[in-house]
């Protein structure tokens, strides 16, 4: 008895130290209304476990090892200060009082942790734990009973009034376990009958958490015997809409056994949740900040050859440097997932051989802070199924770009994909949103609804360039407009809607196509004498996660000369592509994939300030891109201006790709001045 009294008495003072005792007076303000009349009331007790350690061991110990006993504790401490400072007058005893502790954090050892990869799916102290893990599907809220007063059907006993008989909800307890029939009064034995007025609803979610590890198998990596399961988390009340689909986080929760029969559920009652971002070793090699010293005196040379060297185990250097530097930039664009906003850069490769891009982009995958490749057996956005833990509910499972979130979802070749399938992938691409219909009827809904989840990665796709048709006109079948391309079968709108479109030119039999042959063969065969490529950079794949991880960390800021490059060359765009039958071919869109570009660039050569050589880059990408899907237009690009000139030929190649793109930035400068409203008042005429 002294010992409780003891422990009450750290409560009391911990409450006091902490200001839960002035949370407390605040929390009861809305109950002191005249038609508020409950059963139970609830409310929620920040508890710090290093602070209560500190001040009672014995106290911390029944927080961190028996909550059900610490939650009693604090409950009756309640009662007592609610009844002494007369903060509620309908609360009549302590078992009106529901304690929701919320622990701030947990201590950071092993014992405190729980590994979704190996937890045991078994009988377990019934404490807090701490978890990460991945959400991957989720229900729609419903309801459950908070408490319930109960009353003796004997009208003798004086539990027929009252509030003597309560019942609460406690972790992992099913609704049944909650509220009964079989119920007998504790003074006379009579069976109890609920006063259903009284009963108190809340709000619950179900979430499914699984290991971060799983992401490992979502990816390109050879596919392994290792296999995650998930682990069911209920949300409750304050708790709900907390978490989102394809998301990191954190969890403080108490793992019980749901008992369901004829079997047994396993699951964790949540208690905190906070998004997590996993730590990535970001640095820069010495080999890097060599490089990096030497090309200094040009803006284009260190991205330039960043790029050639790129994905130097799947394709010969030099071979598709333009879509290799356009999935570097797509690479540093992604940003963590708990950023607040997110900049995707969705690609969209053409080609004759697409094997051979599918392996540069699955390559390229590995690098992305988070990376997932759509299986064709598998969902690409959302899907529907009833939940098992008896709400009967609709449980909403994420597909391969919800999982994606924070970085890069590769869809592949879009030639395997159906129309329907294609429709959706362009509706997501304008909205960025997934739209999940959920029928009512068939999950035990009065109506249907329609529910919407943001999607906050980059696609990355292929096609094959054999399908595409040339718009030709005349009698001798030259074509109507430069580069005007359609795709076949599919339409012309979803091409638009990936933002940037590159076209991989390698003619059949060409040199590319033996140098590509040649380079399989020799990564084939066990390295030894002489190097396949001397003058190439060698840099090994570890050496570009670090850096693409550092460069992902910028931020950069719009210089003045980049802005108006950007918004002379949209307006001049728009006033040379207007016609009076398709109207203007260049949208809004436009601005923000240059900008978009233009920051990568920046990035990419490790600076915080885009300039106007970073717009150029982005200007004639965004430019060719226009060009594959409407023609050329006034501006006359090369069929490849981010790289007029193979990079092979060592410094003197390097030297004469800076003078190429001097020449390209005062022709962009020129049709800007020339086609842009207003374009004199900050472009020179010389």
């Amino acid at each position: 008895m002294d010992e409780v009294l003891s422990l009450k008495e750290s409560v009391l003072f911990y409450l006091d130290r902490s200001g839960g005792l002035q949370k407390l007076v605040e929390d009861c303000e809305p109950f002191n209304g005249p038609q508020q009349s409950e059963a139970v009331y609830r409310f929620c007790v920040s508890v710090n476990p290093s602070d209560v350690m500190e001040l009672d061991p014995l106290l911390g110990d029944r927080v961190l090892h028996d909550p059900l006993t610490a939650t009693s504790l604090f409950r009756s401490v309640c009662f007592i200060s609610i009844k002494t400072l007369s903060l509620i007058e309908q609360i009549h005893t302590e078992n009106q009082v529901n304690i929701i502790l919320k622990l701030t954090h947990l201590p950071p050892f092993p014992e405190y942790t729980l590994d979704l990869s190996a937890a045991p799916r078994s009988y377990g102290p019934t404490r807090p734990f701490a978890m990460e893990g991945l959400v991957i599907a989720m229900t729609r809220t419903t309801q459950y009973t908070q408490g319930a007063r109960f009353l003796c059907s004997d009208e003798d006993c004086p539990c027929s009034t009252g509030y003597t008989h309560i019942r609460v909800h406690r972790p992992g307890a099913t609704e049944a376990a909650t509220v009964r029939r079989d119920f007998s009064c504790l003074v006379c034995g009579a069976p109890l009958k609920e006063d259903l007025k009284f009963r108190v609803l809340g709000d619950k979610q179900l979430v499914e958490l699984i290991h971060v590890g799983v992401l490992d198998v979502l990816n390109v990596h050879p596919q392994r015997s290792l296999r995650y399961q998930s682990v069911t988390l209920f949300l409750r009340d304050e708790l709900c809409h907390s978490m989102e689909l394809g998301r990191l986080y954190r969890v403080l929760g108490i793992p019980a056994l749901v008992h369901q029969w004829p079997g047994l559920t396993w699951s964790v009652e949540a208690s905190s949740v906070q998004p997590c971002e996993p730590v990535y070793p970001h640095t820069v090699s010495g080999d890097l900040q060599a490089l990096l010293k030497a090309t200094s005196g040009s803006p284009w040379r260190f991205p330039g050859l960043l790029a050639h060297s790129f994905g130097s185990e799947v394709v010969p250097p030099g071979r598709y440097d333009t879509l290799k530097l356009a999935l570097l930039l797509s690479l540093v664009q992604t940003t963590p997932e708990t950023a607040e906003t997110f900049h995707s850069l969705d690609l969209l490769a053409l080609a004759s051989d697409t094997l051979v891009i599918e392996r540069l982009m699955a390559y390229s995958l590995s690098l992305a802070v988070r990376g997932v490749r759509h299986q064709a057996q598998g969902e690409m956005f959302a899907s529907l199924s009833r939940d098992e833990h008896g709400t009967g509910t609709a449980n909403i499972h994420a597909g391969a770009a919800l999982l994606a979130s924070g970085g890069v979802c590769m869809l592949g070749d879009l030639g395997g994909f159906r129309k329907d399938k294609l429709d959706a992938i362009q509706s997501v691409l304008e909205s960025r949103a997934v739209a999940v219909f959920v029928p009512g009827r068939r999950y035990g809904e009065e109506a249907d609804q329609q529910l919407s989840f943001p999607v906050r990665c980059s696609f990355w796709a292929l096609a094959d360039a054999s399908e595409l048709l040339l718009r030709r006109s005349g009698p001798r079948g030259h074509s109507a407009l430069l580069g005007a391309t359609e795709m076949g079968p599919k339409p012309s709108q979803l091409a638009e809607s990936f933002g940037l479109v590159l076209r991989c030119p390698d003619p059949l039999g060409g040199p590319g196509v033996l140098a590509q042959a040649a380079h399989t063969l020799s990564q084939a065969l066990p390295p030894g004498g002489e190097p396949l490529y001397p003058t190439a950079i060698q840099l090994p794949f570890q050496d570009y996660k670090e850096f693409l991880a550092h460069a992902r960390g910028l931020r950069g800021e719009l210089s003045s000369g980049a802005e108006k490059m950007i918004h002379g060359y949209y307006m001049a765009s728009r006033r040379v592509r207007c016609d009076q039958n398709h109207g203007v071919k260049v949208s809004v869109a436009s601005v923000k994939l240059m900008i978009t570009l233009a920051e990568a660039h920046c990035k990419l050569c490790l600076r915080t300030t885009v300039e106007e050589e970073d717009a150029l880059i982005a200007v004639l990408l965004c430019e060719n891109s226009i060009t594959l899907q409407h023609g050329a237009s006034v501006l006359v690009t090369p069929p490849d201006p981010a790289f007029p000139c193979d990079l092979g030929g060592g410094l003197g190649a390097l030297l004469q790709r800076d003078l190429l793109l001097e020449d390209l930035r005062q022709a962009v400068l020129r049709f800007i001045y020339a086609y842009a409203p207003g374009a004199a008042a900050y472009i020179a005429e010389e």
